[in-house]
């Protein structure tokens, strides 16, 4: 067999690849057929229609390719069963949507070929962790903690420093005497 000459990675909707860009920018200077891609790309992901899928494409000298499909983003995932278009914009500070445990026990499920853990439970807390950082929160796994307003913060600093002085003042009249 030819030795790979480029590895190349997209995410692509899947059965919707078309010679066109962003498919036909990426690919098309690495020399394969355009239309051949897409064809096996689409009829190969059929029936995951409307997820998008990462895909990575091994290019050979003879401008052969295989292509790997991975399973979709997590945030993705978390959007399509939240029901949302996006994330919360400040992270975990702002909740955006609600999910049950057993809704990323689902997703989790279904990205642990592609994710760095052994289990489902450890799969569940990396799946977890990103939903926190995308303001979604998960019923019965730690609530978002909202940060102390920062006017109480400024008066605890003030009232720490008016005791410094007191100590400060007090220490000088000692010292006095």
């Amino acid at each position: 067999m030819a030795e790979v000459v480029k590895k190349i990675k997209l995410q692509i909707p899947a059965g919707k690849a078309t010679p066109a860009p962003p498919v036909g920018t990426v690919l098309g200077p690495a020399g394969i057929n355009l239309q051949d891609f897409c064809t096996k790309y689409n009829d190969a992901t059929r029936d995951k229609m409307g997820d998008v899928l990462p895909v990575e494409i091994s290019v050979y000298e003879d401008r052969s390719f295989d292509f790997i499909i991975k399973t979709p983003p997590t945030s993705f995932l978390l959007k399509k069963y939240a029901k949302i278009n996006k994330g919360s914009t400040k992270g975990a500070m702002e909740t955006v949507a609600t999910l049950t445990q057993s809704q990323i026990k689902e997703i989790a499920e279904i990205k642990l070929p592609d994710l760095n853990a052994y289990t489902v439970e450890e799969a569940i807390k990396i799946v977890a962790g990103t939903a926190k950082n995308m303001g979604i929160v998960v019923e019965g796994m730690g609530e978002v903690v909202k940060p102390a307003p920062v006017q109480e913060e400024q008066e605890t600093v003030e009232e720490a420093k008016e005791e410094v002085v007191e100590t400060t003042e007090e220490q000088q009249e000692e010292t006095a005497e």
